[in-house]
C-alpha cells in the first residue's frame, strides 16, 4: 500500500541521508496519507504511504522491531490472513489490529527464507536483519506490484519505480538496447521476456515468485513458486463442481474487498467481470457497503461500424448484469475529451517505460481517475478470467472433440457436436472435417505446407540492430514465435503460461504505478493461486461441455449472471472500434509525426524505416475504422511511443 525505497550499503562508510532524502523526495508526486523513513549506520528505508485496508491507517512504516532487530518496509496486501493467524499462531485479542506488513515479518521469523510460498496477496517488501546482517525481499507470484534495484561494489539500492534510482549521483541513465530489441520484435502485449532487465541499463527487476538476498555484497536470486502437479478433481456430479468453485471463489473475492474506503470494479458485459461483479456485490451488502462498477463505452458520436457478432457498446450486456445482480452504483464513461493520442505522453511519465496498449490507456487512466473522486481505495477486475474461471475456446472444443473421435467415442462425439452446432448455428458439416484435421495432425501438417506458409507478423525492427541484440535467437529460447500466433495443445498452452513470468510484468507495472497515482488498488480474484489450482484440477470436459464455449463458468453461474450473459455465444464485446473516430481530429498529426519518425537517422537505427513508410504511402487522410485492428496500426503507434520515450531520454 505504498511506494518503498531503500538503500544497504556494504563498505564501512556510513549511508548518506541525502542520497535517502532524494529518493523519497521523487514520490512527492503521488498522494500520501503517510511518509516515514528509518535508517541505521549502514540501511536506509523509506515508505511513502497510501492507507488502503482498515489495519494500514496508522501503520508505522518502516517498521522496526527493536526485540528482534529487524525492520521492513512493504508495499503489500495480505489475503490469507486467517490462515496465517491460524499457522502463526497470533493472539485472537491481536487479529483484528495486525497489519499486514507485521504478518510478513511474523512468516519471516518463522519459515524465513521460504516465507514467501506461505503468502497469498499482492506484495513486494525488502527485510533488514540486523542480526543475519542480511537484506531480504520478495515479489508475489505474478508481480502484482514492481521492485527495482541497482548494485555495484559499495551499496544496493532498490524503490517501487524507476525515476528516483535515476536521481541518485552513482547511477547512470543509459538504455538497454536489448530489452528496446525484444519490445519491438515481439508481436504480442508481452513487452520483454527477460523478466530481469528493464528499459534502463545496470537497473534491474525482481521477477515476480522470486526473493531476494544480499549478503556479504552479493545478491542472489531464488524462484520460490512454480505451478505445482495437478490433481485432476474428480467430484460426483456437475452440481459439487459448481459448489466447490462458489466456494474458492467467493473466498478470494470476499478477501479482496478489505478496505476501509469504496469498493469499486471494472464491469464490462462479459462473463469474467460479470462473475466477480456479483460475488463482490452479494458480499459486500452483508455489510452494508454498495460496489461501484465503471464501464467504457464508445462516444455519443460513434457509429458502431463493427459485424453483428461484436458489441462496441456493451452497455445493454452490463445494464443485465446490474439489475440481476443489484446492490450496485454503475458509470458508463464514455471520457469524450480524450483519445489514445492525447495520453501517450502521460503514460509514458507515469510507467516510466515504453507500453503497448495504445488503444486502452485513455480509458485505464480516466476509470482511476473517476474511482478516486468516489472515494474507492479498492478495484476488482477479471483481467485474468481467461486462462481461469472462463478457459475455454472454440479451438479447445475442436481439441476435444478429436480426442474423442481418436478415442473412438462416437456416440459422444455425435451428441457433443450435435448440441454444439445447435449453440453456434452451424453444422457437421463445417464443424468435423476440422477435428478430424486436429486428430491426425500429421495429415494435417501435410496439407498445411503443401498451402505454404503462415503468416506472420511484419518485422519493423532494424536488422543491423537485431543482429547485434541477437533478438530472434533469444526469442526462440523463450518459444515466442514471430507470428504472434501459438501452434500446439491449449492446455499445455495452460499451464506453460502460469510457469513462464514474462507474461505478468505488464500488468504488474501498469497497475503499481497507476495505484500510486490514484491512490488505489487493482485486485484481481480471477488471478488468485487458490482459483488457479482449483480451476486446472477441473476435468477438461467441464470446460466443454454440453456444446459450450466457455462451459464451466457459464453453467456454474447460473442465478449468479442473467441467462442473456451468461448463455452468450453470439456477441462478444470488443474493446477500441472506436479508436480511429476519436482521433479523427489528431488524425494529422498523428501522421505528421511518423512522417518525423521515417526522418529521423536515430530512430533509422532502432527501427525498419522503409516498412513505416510503406505503410505511411497507402495510408489515407481518414483510414477505415477497422484500421485499429491491423498489424500496421500496431507498428505504427508503437513506434511512435518508443520515438516519444527516446525523445525524452
Amino acid at each position: 500500500m505504498s511506494a518503498i525505497t531503500g538503500i544497504y550499503q556494504f563498505t564501512n562508510d556510513p549511508i548518506l541521508l541525502d542520497h535517502g532524502n532524494n529518493l523519497m523526495k521523487s514520490f512527492e508526486r503521488f498522494p500520501s496519507d503517510d511518509i516515514h523513513i528509518w535508517h541505521s549506520r549502514k540501511v536506509f528505508f523509506g515508505c511513502h504511504v497510501q492507507w488502503i485496508t482498515p489495519e494500514s491507517i496508522n501503520e508505522r512504516l518502516p517498521y522496526y522491531d527493536y526485540e528482534r532487530q529487524i525492520a521492513i518496509t512493504a508495499d503489500a496486501i495480505i489475503d490469507n490472513r486467517t490462515e496465517l493467524f491460524e499457522r502463526l499462531q497470533v493472539n485472537k485479542s491481536e487479529r483484528t489490529t495486525i497489519t499486514d506488513s507485521e504478518l510478513i515479518l511474523l512468516a519471516y521469523l518463522k519459515w524465513g527464507k521460504e516465507s514467501p510460498k506461505y503468502l497469498i496477496g499482492d506484495f513486494a517488501y525488502m527485510i533488514w536483519d540486523e542480526r543475519n546482517q542480511t537484506l531480504f525481499g520478495a515479489r508475489d507470484f505474478s508481480g502484482a506490484r514492481t521492485l527495482y534495484y541497482y548494485k555495484d561494489h559499495s551499496r544496493f539500492t532498490f524503490c517501487t519505480i524507476l525515476e528516483p534510482l535515476l536521481k541518485l549521483p552513482y547511477i547512470k541513465k543509459k538504455l538497454n538496447e536489448e530489452w528496446l530489441a525484444e519490445f519491438i520484435a515481439i508481436p504480442t502485449i508481452i513487452e520483454s521476456v527477460n523478466v530481469n532487465n528493464t528499459v534502463y541499463k545496470d537497473i534491474f527487476q525482481l521477477p515476480p515468485s522470486h526473493t531476494i538476498t544480499i549478503q556479504n555484497g552479493k545478491v542472489s536470486l531464488e524462484r520460490y513458486w512454480h505451478l505445482p502437479a495437478t490433481e485432476i478433481l474428480r467430484l460426483k456430479s456437475d452440481e459439487e463442481y459448481y459448489e466447490a468453485f462458489h466456494e474458492v471463489f467467493n473466498l478470494a473475492v470476499t478477501e479482496k474487498l478489505r478496505t476501509h474506503g469504496n469498493v469499486g470494479a471494472h464491469l464490462s458485459g462479459g462473463l469474467d467481470s460479470g462473475s466477480v461483479v456479483s460475488f463482490a456485490a452479494k458480499a459486500l451488502k452483508q455489510i452494508n457497503k454498495r460496489l461501484h462498477t465503471y464501464s467504457y463505452i464508445p462516444e455519443e458520436s460513434f457509429n458502431d461500424w463493427t459485424p453483428k457478432y461484436y458489441a462496441a457498446d456493451e452497455t445493454p450486456y452490463i445494464k443485465e448484469t446490474v439489475g440481476y445482480v443489484g446492490n450496485i452504483k454503475d458509470r458508463y464513461l464514455s471520457f469524450e475529451d480524450k483519445n489514445p493520442l492525447s495520453e501517450v505522453d502521460n503514460f509514458l511519465d507515469l510507467l516510466e517505460m515504453p507500453y503497448k496498449f495504445f488503444e486502452n490507456a485513455y480509458w485505464l487512466s480516466g476509470i482511476g481517475d473517476q474511482a478516486q473522486k468516489d472515494g474507492v481505495k479498492i478495484v476488482l477486475n477479471g483481467s485474468r478470467g481467461n486462462h481461469s474461471i472462463s478457459w475455454g475456446s472454440e479451438r479447445l472444443n475442436i481439441e476435444y472433440y478429436a480426442s474423442l473421435l481418436k478415442k473412438l467415442r462416437l456416440f459422444h462425439l455425435n451428441r457433443e457436436l450435435t448440441i454444439y452446432c445447435q449453440n453456434f448455428i452451424t453444422g457437421k458439416k463445417v464443424i468435423l472435417p476440422v477435428a478430424v484435421r486436429n486428430a491426425f495432425p500429421k495429415i494435417a501438417n501435410f496439407f498445411r505446407k503443401a498451402e505454404g506458409s503462415a503468416y506472420q507478423f511484419p518485422a519493423f525492427i532494424n536488422s543491423t540492430f537485431a543482429q547485434k541484440t541477437n533478438i530472434y535467437n533469444k526469442l526462440q529460447q523463450y518459444d515466442i514465435g514471430i507470428s504472434g500466433n501459438f501452434h500446439g495443445d491449449l492446455n499445455e498452452y495452460r499451464k506453460n503460461y502460469y510457469n513462464q513470468l514474462y507474461v505478468w510484468n505488464k500488468s504488474g507495472t501498469a497497475t503499481t504505478k497507476m495505484s500510486l497515482r490514484y491512490s488505489l488498488w487493482d485486485r484481481d480474484p480471477t488471478n488468485d493461486l487458490r482459483v488457479i489450482q482449483f480451476c486446472l484440477s477441473i476435468p477438461e470436459d467441464q470446460y466443454v461441455k454440453n456444446g459450450m464455449q466457455r462451459s464451466f463458468l457459464r453453467r456454474a453461474t447460473k442465478g449468479i449472471l442473467p441467462d442473456s450473459v451468461r448463455l452468450n455465444h453470439y456477441v462478444r464485446g470488443i474493446q477500441a472500434a472506436d479508436t480511429i473516430h476519436r482521433m479523427k481530429d489528431s488524425w494529422k498529426a498523428f501522421v505528421e509525426e511518423l512522417h518525423q519518425i521515417k526522418q529521423d537517422s536515430a530512430m533509422a537505427n532502432i527501427l525498419d524505416i522503409n516498412v513505416i513508410g510503406n505503410i505511411l504511402s497507402k495510408l489515407e487522410d481518414q483510414p477505415s475504422p477497422n484500421f485499429v485492428w491491423t498489424d500496421e496500426f500496431k507498428i505504427l503507434t508503437r513506434s511512435l511511443i518508443v520515438y516519444r520515450f527516446l525523445k525524452s531520454f
